[in-house]
């Protein structure tokens, strides 16, 4: 595993349909979107999850925590620490929770701008989710404004 301030990280936008993907180098700070994974009732294609951290080799996992506006937890929430449990449980992979909430809003507008039509269930903005969830945890390692903290 590498050493704080250089790992490589894979963040998790959870969903029941889709599982945003983006990858990141702490390092450099920056976070890239991926396909994201295909998903029934909340619950991946295992194999193809196994593929994507045998490509990638991941030191660390962030996932998104889509807590309701006041801090509570929701049933959605409870379904992605169940996912985080599952991807730590399966893959050894050391696993953060993110607090998400205003990522899916965010992404929206982020797509809107650059031309998006609208039809998030066609052309959805998972992996924009999971960019923004990613560089929140960075922000929030630096201690800078914006940073999602870990739960």
């Amino acid at each position: 595993m590498a050493a704080a301030g250089q790992r490589l990280i894979l963040a998790f936008d959870y969903g029941t349909r889709r599982i945003g993907v983006a990858v990141g180098n702490e390092l450099l700070r920056s976070a890239r979107e991926l396909p994201p994974l295909t998903a029934r009732d909340g619950i991946p294609d295992w194999n193809v999850v196994s593929r994507l951290l045998s490509e990638w080799q991941p030191d660390l996992l962030v996932v998104g925590l889509p807590l309701n506006m006041d801090g509570s937890e929701s049933d959605m929430s409870i379904r992605a620490r169940k996912f985080g449990n599952r991807l730590h449980g399966r893959f050894g992979k050391p696993c953060e929770m993110v607090d998400e909430r205003g990522t899916t809003r965010e992404a929206k507008m982020i797509a809107r701008e650059a031309g998006h039509k609208g039809n998030y269930r066609q052309d959805s903005v998972d992996g924009i989710a999971a960019i923004l969830i990613l560089e929140g945890w960075f922000a929030h390692q630096e201690g800078l404004p914006g940073g999602r903290l870990s739960l």
